[in-house]
């Protein structure tokens, strides 16, 4: 039986676009929410704190299954005016983005931490309108945690299933990524594709785990 490479690279494609577009909203929307944790002592920022990390140990199939209410006509599908986010690509990026975050936010807002109060008061003696101070002092002391959060967020993109099996199901070309590829393969006894879809992955988790370490090795701690 020879090998399917159109069905895996259209996998591929499909899921290196929901890692992409993923990580690039978790960056915008969740660098302001860990800016806030970061510098919050309230009871909010411990609550909202606390529903950011949820996905870290909340069962994917449970997530998956609220995030599919949600998603549906009775949920933000009916408010945005449409039959239903779920088993779409629009449903997968929005599930993602719920299931990814504390792996960006974490990151971010340990840099934040980390860096202290005394380079922005620096900055504050000099003028340095608030916005100044976040943008040219907290951002660039925190690239460690950028970087981080984003090779987390888009690598834990890459290898979600039960949320993503949940949300989008398994449409070819439209939800089906490569964990679904792959428990689709073993279902149907097709082992040769499994392979080689697990074993790419197997290689991708490798170089992101290889890359995590560099990054703390080259760029080390913020400290203040």
């Amino acid at each position: 039986m020879t090998i399917d490479t159109g069905d895996i690279l259209t996998a591929l494609v499909l899921t290196l676009e929901l890692a992409a577009v993923t990580t690039l909203v978790l960056l915008v929307i969740g660098t302001p929410l860990a800016w806030w944790l970061a510098r919050s002592r309230s009871l909010s920022s411990d609550v909202v704190g606390t529903l950011v990390a949820l996905p870290l140990v909340l069962p994917p199939t449970v997530l998956g299954f609220y995030l599919l209410i949600a998603l549906g006509p009775d949920g933000l599908g009916g408010l945005a005016g449409v039959r239903s986010l779920a088993f779409s690509f629009p449903g997968l990026v929005a599930g993602s983005v719920v299931y990814s975050l504390p792996f960006v936010v974490q990151p971010i807002r340990n840099a934040f931490e980390a860096m202290g109060e005394r380079p922005l008061e620096v900055a504050a003696t000099l003028r340095a309108s608030p916005l100044d101070r976040f943008f040219t002092v907290a951002v660039p002391l925190a690239r460690s945690g950028f970087l981080t959060g984003a090779v987390l967020g888009f690598a834990h993109t890459v290898g979600e299933f039960g949320v993503v099996l949940m949300i989008g199901g398994n449409i070819p070309g439209e939800t089906r990524v490569l964990s679904i590829a792959i428990f689709d393969y073993v279902e149907q006894l097709r082992y040769r594709e499994a392979h080689l879809v697990a074993g790419g992955m197997l290689v991708f988790s490798f170089l992101v785990i290889l890359a995590m370490a560099r990054i703390g090795r080259n760029i080390g701690t913020v400290r203040p």
